[in-house]
């Protein structure tokens, strides 16, 4: 998973095809309806902006969270990300934004398309500087699983530059060194045990990514497009 310096993310590179490939060969609707979550301070934000390429959002740096509701933002025709409120920010607004995440998961489409759902997949974002993960695994555990089958659920770790507080970037190369890469390894085994004991499901190993220096996007999108479903996401679902 690091063994490797990827080249920078372009957009508009070969992971856009291969996502159009992915979508027209299993008849799904386009385009894939992506909805974000995560803790306040997680790096939603910064995430839409390295998929993107470009200041799609604004990103927090203060005390204030930077989304205050769902806003969607379109990639390409074949990729649209909506950007959810984070929780972490106090009980009363993680009840209203938790409300939120949940009606989105499980709006419907417009007719004719009415007997399916509208969000295809979740991307969960957790913070990879954080040993504090709690609300996080409760936003996944007490909501989105609540609202979406486990299949449908994307797992990633964001700020991964920030994991040993910043130690261990090699900024020359813009990548994690060796100590980085073995710590981050652990924190992908770790998270993954950590939701199997929570929720009772096992996850396919989390990506871990730096959307602030663009380290491993291209690898978010694959781990994203290996979750495409094999199927329009029904009612029933």
């Amino acid at each position: 998973m690091l063994d490797a310096a990827p080249a920078p993310y372009d957009p508009r590179g070969p992971r856009s095809e291969q996502l159009r490939s992915v979508i027209v060969e299993r008849g799904l609707f386009r385009p894939l309806d992506v909805l974000l979550v995560g803790a306040t301070g997680a790096g939603k934000s910064s995430t839409l902006n390295a998929i993107f390429g470009d200041t799609v959002a604004k990103v927090g740096e203060g005390v204030d969270p930077e989304t205050k509701s769902i806003a969607a933002y379109r990639v390409h025709d074949y990729l649209r990300i909506h950007d959810s409120a984070g929780l972490g920010d106090g009980a009363e607004a993680d009840v209203q934004h938790a409300k939120a995440i949940t009606q989105k998961l499980l709006n419907c489409c417009a007719p004719p398309q009415e007997g399916y759902r509208f969000i295809d997949l979740a991307l969960v974002v957790l913070d990879g500087s954080s040993r504090d993960l709690g609300t996080a695994f409760h936003l996944l555990e007490s909501v989105v699983l609540k609202a979406i089958a486990p299949e449908r659920v994307v797992v990633a770790i964001n700020q991964s530059d920030q994991a040993m507080k910043g130690r261990h970037w090699n900024h020359g190369q813009n990548r994690p060194d060796t100590e980085l890469a073995k710590f981050l390894a652990d924190k992908v085994d770790s998270v993954q045990r950590r939701i199997q004991e929570s929720t009772g499901l096992h996850i396919t190993p989390p990506v871990c990514y730096s959307a602030s220096r663009n380290w491993n996007i291209d690898r978010l999108m694959g781990h994203i497009i290996q979750h495409v479903p094999h199927a329009k996401r029904s009612v029933e679902q």
